[in-house]
């Protein structure tokens, strides 16, 4: 699926990533606060700096927004991955770190996130495919972590497991902004990611198991 273009009236690409940044910033508040529907492009103008005429250079609608907002966080999480893990060998050090990039950039992309998931379902027929695809992406990285892991026999694990575990570590993940009210309180994030990390590749110690 080809990338969704949002097209500008500006020619100058630093311009508009600089100006686009800008008003995800003011629109992830505002929509965390008012919810997208109850939000205005004009009052996201406002809060970006801009005038109405300005914001329209740049965007078309407020769901071309709304979708900047959620290209950003998997762009975020892709880039920091691809610049911090290797993918040419698997290891369970590899994975491990993985998992540590990816939840650390959960935390600093909360907001948006947290207003990705609430109103994603305001994207349009066009967008919300290509949104939905770029988190199996995400997710397909870390599933070839984990299989080249399984390769060199660091972990054992069949293939359905391989999906499954790679499906978890994005939950868990996301899992932190969801229930920041109640996980902050218990853990930093520094504890959470070890204790889930430890969870996650080795499993619930029980006495007995049916």
């Amino acid at each position: 699926m080809a990338r969704k273009e949002v097209p500008s009236l500006v020619k100058d690409e630093k311009l508009i990533q600089k100006r686009r940044g800008e008003m995800i910033k003011a629109a992830v508040n505002l929509f965390k606060e008012n919810g997208f529907h109850r939000t205005t492009t004009r009052e996201i103008a406002k809060a970006s700096g801009f005038s109405i005429g300005t914001l329209y250079e740049y965007i078309r609608s407020k769901e071309d927004i709304l979708y900047l907002v959620c290209d950003s966080i998997y762009e975020g999480v892709r880039e920091k991955l691809n610049e911090q893990i290797g993918m040419t060998e698997g290891s369970i050090d590899h994975v491990k770190k993985a998992i540590a990039v990816y939840f650390n950039v959960v935390d600093e992309m909360q907001d948006e996130v947290l207003v990705m998931y609430q109103e994603v379902k305001s994207l349009s027929r066009e967008a919300l495919p290509y949104v939905l695809k770029k988190e199996l992406e995400m997710t397909a990285i870390f599933e070839e972590l984990i299989k080249q892991t399984v390769e060199q026999g660091e972990l054992d694990l069949c293939e359905e497991e391989v999906k499954l575990l790679a499906h978890n570590i994005l939950v868990h993940g996301q899992m932190w902004t969801f229930r920041r009210w109640s996980l902050r309180k218990e853990y930093s994030l520094e504890e959470y990611t070890k204790m889930q990390t430890h969870l996650l590749l080795y499993g619930v110690k029980s006495k007995s198991f049916t």
